[in-house]
């Protein structure tokens, strides 16, 4: 044991640990690396949940979280927690994941180290710095800061070339979510969230918008279009997961919060929420993780934001894009459960993100890297 290679994974919420936990258990099955797991703990009660369900237990826990910090707060407690983590474990690379705050700040510590950095779900872009806000820009610099970029899609690499990322240093391995959400719709004894009344054939809307972008006018203008859709059709039931933040949390329970047909909820757990996204009938989301995995369940999504950085299932007619506008929120949703044929033509495209075997090839390629391997890992071609 003590002579493979020390990989350490940094991530802080509930989206980056459902990612990253297809990597650690593959590490763990590897002869030559041996992972260590450190968490920021920017959002704790949505992410120990994973780590249970996933069987991780950290290594090391910075445990920074605040009530209503601001990015100032998770930037500078993060940084100060990892220098002496980075001093005293010494791994000989730092996996980071996707977009958030702990993604680009354990880039940066580790290169302030003198850490090789490897980013998983790499190369995702809008090319407008606000939008999503902050995570265009954390992905972005941590563009900049990695060695090794592990691309989900053929677009991703793509975005990386053309930003004179050596292609060498590129592997398209699909996205690890795919890995992490057959493992769960696999297990059997995963129930749905408990306290929710039976549809009794009546049609689920599952909700869940969090974007900092979104705060404000156009959260109420997405409230307001669910209670335009809940009075325009009866056999609907609208299960919104509320964030925590109280910028969101206000604002729900004050538009939807007495209407009969709307169930406010805590996020539930990670294997719960995989079964909600099974049984709804659409989901509206301002979330970049379910854009990719409520397509592997055959659940179409309506995207309520400007632009995505994943265009894939947009092209593949899976996703559609539809703002924070009421009237077109509405108008959308309403088209769908009006019209089973079109629902059920978004429904059947096939997934574009992922084949479940991502993390083998991210590990694939940190056996390359390294040395122990030849050949670079088979690629995913969706």
């Amino acid at each position: 044991m003590s002579d493979r290679l020390p990989v350490m994974t940094v991530f802080g919420t509930r989206p980056e640990a459902v990612k990253m936990a297809p990597v650690v258990a593959r590490l763990r099955e590897s002869a030559e690396f041996r992972p260590l797991v450190v968490v920021t703990a920017q959002h704790r009660e949505m992410l120990d949940q994973v780590l249970r369900l996933f069987d991780i237990t950290p290594d090391r826990d910075l445990d920074i979280m605040l009530p209503e910090q601001s990015l100032f707060d998770i930037a500078t407690r993060a940084l100060a927690g990892l220098d002496p983590v980075l001093r005293e474990l010494r791994p000989a690379m730092v996996l980071v994941q996707g977009d958030a705050a702990s993604t680009m700040l354990g880039a940066l510590a580790a290169f302030y180290h003198r850490i090789p950095v490897g980013h998983v779900e790499a190369g995702l872009r809008t090319h407008d710095k606000y939008q999503p806000y902050p995570e265009e820009m954390n992905r972005r610099l941590t563009s900049v800061l990695a060695d090794l970029h592990f691309a989900p899609t053929p677009w991703a690499r793509d975005n990386l070339l053309r930003e004179g990322t050596p292609p060498e240093r590129v592997v398209v391995t699909g996205n690890t979510v795919i890995d992490a959400l057959l493992d769960v719709a696999r297990r059997p004894d995963v129930a749905p969230p408990p306290g929710l009344p039976p549809l009794d054939g009546r049609r689920m809307l599952l909700v869940t918008t969090h974007r900092r972008e979104n705060w404000g006018e156009p959260l109420r203008q997405v409230y307001l279009a669910l209670l335009d859709l809940l009075e325009r059709f009866p056999d609907v039931v609208v299960v919104f997961s509320v964030h925590p933040n109280p910028a969101v949390r206000r604002v729900a329970d004050d538009i939807l919060g007495g209407h009969p047909r709307a169930h406010l909820i805590a996020p539930p757990d990670y294997g719960p929420f995989v079964r909600l996204m099974a049984r709804a009938y659409l989901i509206l989301t301002d979330s970049g993780g379910l854009q990719e995995e409520a397509p592997a369940l055959g659940t179409p999504v309506l995207v309520l934001r400007e632009v995505t950085e994943r265009p894939e299932g947009v092209a593949a007619g899976t996703v559609e894009l539809v703002g924070t506008s009421r009237a077109r929120i509405t108008e959308r949703a309403a088209r769908l459960l009006a019209d089973a044929a079109a629902r059920d033509a978004m429904a059947a495209v096939r997934n574009p993100y992922g084949d479940g075997q991502a993390g083998r090839r991210i590990v694939g390629a940190l056996r390359r890297w390294f040395g122990f391997a030849a050949a670079p890992p088979d690629e995913f071609a969706p």
